[in-house]
């Protein structure tokens, strides 16, 4: 799949050094101005809205002359006590200014804008605001009475702590943006909004911190999101495919996290975090290949332990990977390698299977890919009972039945415990994938069909960017400062500067510095 993403890579526009500008159409009747009979605009409104039974116009006269004002909103979208607490309640009981008009109540209500567009005006209704139109004004008054249902802040479910905080985003993006400020309370954390979607509008954040990253970056992420042209985006998912560099690679070019303390690190290392509103995830951009083997958990403990739980994870990713390559090398080709022991008790487990080692690891491998996705979509009592007894039950009767060796039941195991190691999931999906094509290789030519596989691996990483950045670093290009946090991780006092592949502007984190014990 890989083998041809160089060639048919999308181009890429460089906005460097100019204004970004949204291609999203204006359609004429968005910038048409409101008229100031109520009676029209009450029209207007339903023109705009029609079968929607959900849509509420509440319609009152109110001052002492009575003048007609009409209140829109979306039912189950407002906040029913700020609407009533907030706007009707003053609107009904306020007082009234020296020229006997009628007060906009405006100190009772955070959130309050003046719109004079139509387009502005569904676009608020749509977001969950309300829309207060009056008799004789060509204005509307917006408040921001959003409420719709959401759910309780829980722990992530992808990706489990020990020591990290127990709360995970939300699917409501300003909510996600202040569980970020709450670690970052700082004037320097910067946000820029943008609007994805001609009909379905996303809005989205792009969140950093101005002094530390870097504006090229930026830039190259404003340009990418707003060429966008797409009928909405529903999850964080989508827009990472559709911003990221090379769409044809099988590695995650984005980290996708559901943790605000990992989210809120590495804002501080320099990266950028996309906010997507109605997705409780977040992307970070720019990342590199073993941004993804590091965990929120391995700065909560001993540097020592960090380290090989680290190396630990390396390795399995080089088991998941390579295993069930090099058993079905070792059988088909490679055979002389194997311990004489090893060998006859391999050929012993063999002697019933009738299938060549290539078709027994894919089925293998193909009905473990089969449990592992019946365990995620079934609930979870079931899940985990499908996902142990299936297994076992499974795998016994298949090698007494003569159809697959023991041998080959535990490389499929092992190669499963070692994919679940990986921190990201993103990352062990590609794993999961590129299992087969090495598979493939090492039936066709043995030993030397996985180095051609690992190979043209390690040259497709090292050609592979996130947004302009080198996804190989710090290996390819090679930055000696950055390895202090890669395959085994030094202690903190000891990385002073930010990593290199984030492209920071202020690279320095740390002072020099250090309370010291008696024994240090």
């Amino acid at each position: 799949m890989f083998f041809f993403g160089e060639f048919l890579k999308r181009k890429r526009y460089s906005h460097r050094g100019k204004q970004v500008k949204s291609n999203q159409p204006v359609q004429e009747e968005d910038v048409r101005p409101l008229h100031p009979e109520l009676s029209r605009n009450i029209e207007e409104i339903h023109r705009s809205f029609p079968a929607s039974p959900d849509l509420v116009i509440y319609e009152v006269a109110v001052g002492p002359h009575g003048t007609p004002i009409a209140l829109c909103y979306l039912d189950g979208m407002t906040d029913k006590n700020a609407l009533n607490n907030n706007v009707l309640r003053p609107l009904m009981y306020g007082n009234t200014d020296p020229r006997n008009e009628i007060e906009i109540p405006l100190p009772t209500i955070s959130g309050f804008n003046i719109v004079t567009t139509w387009g502005d005006v569904v676009t608020a209704i749509l977001f969950g605001e309300s829309v207060l139109f009056m008799e004789g004004r060509q204005e509307a008054w917006v408040y921001d009475t959003k409420g719709w249902p959401q759910r309780a802040i829980e722990d992530p479910q992808l990706e489990s702590s020990l020591k990290g905080a127990h709360q995970g985003f939300l699917e409501i993006g300003m909510q996600n943006i202040s569980m970020l400020r709450r670690y970052i309370p700082s004037p320097g954390l910067r946000i820029v909004k943008q609007v994805v979607g001609s009909r379905g509008k996303t809005q989205v954040w792009i969140m950093y911190i101005e002094d530390i990253a870097h504006p090229d970056v930026l830039l190259e992420l404003e340009g990418r999101i707003s060429q966008i042209d797409v009928d909405a985006v529903i999850n964080t998912g989508e827009l990472a495919e559709l911003i990221e560099d090379n769409p044809f690679s099988p590695f995650p070019q984005f980290i996708i996290t559901e943790r605000p303390d990992s989210a809120a690190a590495q804002l501080l290392a320099g990266r950028f975090v996309v906010v997507v509103d109605r997705s409780p995830s977040v992307i970070i951009a720019p990342v590199s290949f073993t941004s993804f083997f590091q965990s929120i958990d391995d700065y909560s403990m001993r540097w020592q332990i960090a380290s090989f739980i680290r190396l630990l994870r390396f390795l399995a990713f080089m088991i998941a990977l390579f295993l069930p390559a090099i058993y079905i090398a070792f059988i088909s080709y490679n055979y002389e390698v194997v311990p004489l022991q090893l060998f006859l008790s391999i050929a012993e487990s063999r002697a019933r299977v009738p299938f060549p080692p290539l078709l027994e690891a894919t089925m293998m491998e193909i009905m473990l890919e089969m449990m592992r996705e019946a365990g995620i979509r079934l609930p979870a009592p079931v899940g985990q009972t499908i996902g142990i007894v299936g297994g076992i039950v499974i795998g016994q009767a298949a090698v007494q039945a003569g159809i697959v060796s023991n041998i080959m039941v535990i490389v499929v195991a092992s190669t499963a415990i070692a994919s679940f190691i990986l921190p990201s999931y993103d990352m062990g999906t590609a794993v999961r994938l590129l299992r087969f094509p090495m598979m493939l290789m090492a039936s066709l030519f043995g030993i030397v069909g996985i180095v051609i596989g690992a190979m043209t691996l390690v040259a497709h990483l090292v050609a592979l960017e996130s947004v302009g950045t080198p996804y190989g670093s710090p290996l390819a290009p090679f930055r000696w400062v950055d390895m202090k946090d890669t395959f085994i991780r030094f202690p903190l006092w000891t990385m002073l500067k930010r990593p290199k592949s984030a492209r920071p502007t202020q690279e320095v984190r740390m002072s020099h510095t250090r309370p010291r014990g008696d024994q240090s």
